[in-house]
């Protein structure tokens, strides 16, 4: 460490590192020379070595003896500055005057300390912050400075150790300090971000360090300028004019010294940056769009980062919630760090419960995106696929109505389907469609696969007939709504439908062989999840489960609706007036929802008068008569069984039994005549041609016998007429 009248400057310890910034240069090699001088300093106090020979850092010693021996050695080492000769050429080096005439580029050293108009001693600290992120030599200097091996960061108490006033260096430790408060310094052990006491290491974040020292460096990958990250797609952009926007965009013009969040209440597949840059255009401010995992998020040190950095090249932030979803308590928390820094954060939101947890003095009004019409929907695909062929135009019209998609969802299916050696199809665009749709319904519904074919329902004339009324309804919407005008009236609805009858009478074969005939996906909702005994919460599961299913025609079929859609009671206490909310939210949502929901009862008698009035259909499914009797029967028997021998007229006729009592006997007897072949040795033998089992009357009047059994329902010996003896053995045991 010998000084030399040929020793080239230095900047830091690291050879040739130098920055853009004259000033950030002026204040490293002060940090540089300071560390310098306490490494000489610290070899004098080892057994009065007044050079520094050896290339090994002073020895750690004991830090009680170190704090003591300050005071004891103060006057000594002042005098070791003015007379060792490597001491006093570094104290010479702190004589070099200090720039006053250089540019202040936006977001460089030089500009923060003109902006928040930094004293020396914050400067200083600055840049002992800086050199940490910059010079990977630093670490080990300041750990012999500290008298700790595992201190690899700067103190506050280093700082005074280094700094010829120490008493400013107090100041510094006020959280609301702008050093802090703008985030240029962030403590490396605490996630409160709120200052440090004279023992927490801080640092200058890396992110930050790098526009400071660099101020034309580009942005992080992280971070895109939101012109760049919007979606490219074939439709121009949609033109918004709305005079609330035009509000929040005016108040972002004059924003005061601090932080001010505008949530984007955006559907899933909208583009919210096309709103932003509406808004951003009349404010006049820059955007960018935080385009990486979100999880990062949850480090409340990186998102203050970030934003810092945002606010040094005057860029407002947009934060979405496509990607990795975070907790938004735990995204909201770090927010509150962050209300000194003025910048702008567009933050993406699905509902306003998302903002539980932001003072509302830093909130802006909600800007809702609007969802696309039917007719943009039309539009959208239409350019997107830049077809002219008249069947496909026909297939967008259908699938604008029955997927609402928004834009960014028809780009991306249209990108797969654009391009390919062969021309798109109406089945190849309604297949891409279903592909696409994802509904995040969770443990709310179950997906239903249709098990029936649309012969095995047996309905009466009246009812079969509305049955059809229903199927063609739904395939109606589309023209009625759309080429006829219906749609803004009654809200783009669909159809709801009540199926009501006895246990066993086809509602829920009927709710499956419609979904079939209608291509649509079919969803069960459970009951057990979306009632909750917590007051508002099966509100909020309502609303989730038709939010997600509004996306697309859906056939939602509510099994025992009744216990959903039950009468409204007299307000007793506030559990009564909750529930009535709940049912009243129900109704609304139900008229408004565009896809077809099944509810299917017991007990109609049961269910609110104004929900039966809301109600597009309502089919009774009565017990089936003689006729349809033997017709189902004749269906329930499966194909590979030999049914010759049973009397299905007399089955018909005797037994008055709903059908899926009669699936449930003809399963039960195919059961026990299965076993029974087995264990003989017989499966397959004996019966008719491909058949493997064949059943007999004796089988089917047992488990008819079960059957009443098991509905707890009564049966005369008279009414199994030849096999009554039978049915007499079974009941003597």
């Amino acid at each position: 460490m010998n000084a030399t009248s040929n020793q080239q400057e230095f900047i830091t310890f690291s050879p040739s590192l130098q920055t853009e910034d004259p000033l950030a240069n002026y204040w490293l090699r002060q940090v540089t020379v300071r560390l310098r001088r306490e490494i000489c300093w610290r070899w004098y106090l080892q057994d009065g070595i007044t050079v520094a020979s050896s290339s090994l850092l002073p020895p750690l010693t004991n830090k009680l003896t170190d704090a003591l021996d300050m005071s004891r050695y103060s006057e000594e080492k002042f005098q070791f500055y003015q007379s060792d000769p490597t001491g006093k050429y570094l104290t010479d080096k702190l004589t070099v005057e200090r720039p006053t005439n250089y540019p202040a580029v936006r977001g460089s050293f030089s500009w923060v300390v003109d902006t928040l108009r930094l004293e020396q001693a914050s400067s200083f600290i600055l840049a002992l912050g800086l050199i940490v992120s910059f010079d990977h030599a630093a670490s080990e200097v300041i750990a012999a400075c500290l008298n700790d091996s595992a201190a690899n960061y700067p103190t506050l108490a280093l700082a005074q150790k280094l700094w010829e006033r120490p008493e400013e260096v107090l100041a510094i430790a006020d959280p609301e300090h702008p050093l802090w408060r703008y985030g240029l310094l962030q403590s490396v052990q605490s996630h409160s971000i709120v200052g440090v006491d004279w023992q927490s290491p801080f640092v200058v974040p890396p992110l930050v360090a790098n526009r400071l020292l660099f101020p034309h460096s580009p942005l992080p990958q992280i971070l895109i300028p939101l012109e760049d990250s919007a979606v490219k797609i074939a439709s121009t952009k949609t033109k918004f004019t709305c005079a609330d926007w035009q509000i929040v965009a005016f108040r972002l013009r004059n924003l005061a010294d601090r932080l001010r969040i505008v949530p984007i209440q955006a559907s899933r597949g909208s583009i919210p940056t096309e709103v932003i840059q509406e808004i951003s255009g009349i404010a006049q401010r820059n955007v960018v769009e935080l385009n990486g995992n979100q999880t990062l998020l949850e480090n409340g040190v990186y998102l203050k980062s970030l934003v810092t950095l945002c606010w040094l090249t005057g860029q407002d932030l947009f934060i979405s919630r496509d990607g990795s979803e975070v907790k938004e308590g735990e995204k909201n928390r770090y927010l509150l760090f962050l209300e000194s820094i003025p910048i702008v954060i567009f933050i993406g939101i699905r509902d306003r419960q998302d903002l539980t947890h932001i003072p509302s003095d830093l909130l802006l009004p909600i800007v809702e995106v609007p969802t696309l019409s039917y007719s943009d929907r039309v539009r959208v695909w239409q350019e997107e696929l830049q077809t002219t062929n008249p069947d496909l135009n026909q297939t967008i019209a259908e699938c604008s109505r029955r997927f609402r998609y928004e834009k960014e969802t028809i780009h991306t299916i249209c990108m797969g389907l654009v391009g390919q050696d062969f021309q798109v199809s109406s089945t190849d665009l309604f297949a891409a469609c279903r592909a696409e749709l994802n509904l995040n319904i969770g443990e709310l519904a179950q997906s239903v696969t249709p098990r029936f074919n649309p012969e095995e329902l047996v309905l009466p004339p009246k009812q079969q007939a509305l049955f059809e009324d229903i199927y063609q309804a739904m395939k109606s919407l589309t023209q009625v709504h759309y080429e006829l005008g219906t749609a803004k009236a009654w809200n783009e609805c669909g159809i709801s439908v009540l199926f009501a009858g006895l246990p066993g009478t086809g509602k829920t074969m009927a709710a499956e062989i419609l979904a079939a005939k209608l291509e649509l996906p079919m969803y069960r909702i459970d009951l057990s999840q979306v009632v909750n005994k917590y007051i508002g919460e099966t509100e909020k599961n309502l609303k989730r489960l038709f939010d997600a299913a509004d996306i697309s025609d859906t056939v939602l079929f509510f099994d025992e609706a009744d216990a959903l859609f039950g009468r409204r009671t007299e307000v007793k206490d506030a559990h009564d007036r909750y529930a009535n909310l709940e049912i009243s939210y129900l109704l609304e949502r139900m008229e408004r929802f565009k896809g077809l929901a099944i509810l299917a009862t017991n007990r109609k008698k049961d269910l609110d008068e104004a929900f039966l009035r809301r109600l597009r259909y309502i089919v009774d499914f009565p017990l089936p008569d003689v006729r349809d009797r033997q017709k189902i029967w004749q269906q329930a028997i499966p194909q590979k069984v030999d049914a010759s021998q049973l009397d299905f007229e007399f089955l018909a006729k005797q037994f008055p039994l709903a059908g899926g009592n009669i699936r449930s006997i003809v399963f039960n007897a195919c059961l026990q005549t299965a076993g029974t072949a087995i264990g003989d040795g017989q499966w397959g033998v004996g019966s008719g041609e491909g058949k493997f089992i064949q059943l007999r009357m004796e089988e089917i009047v047992i488990c008819i016998k079960r059957e009443y059994d098991k509905l707890n329902r009564s049966v005369s010996l008279e009414q199994f007429g030849v096999y009554a003896k039978l049915v007499e053995r079974i009941n003597n045991g």
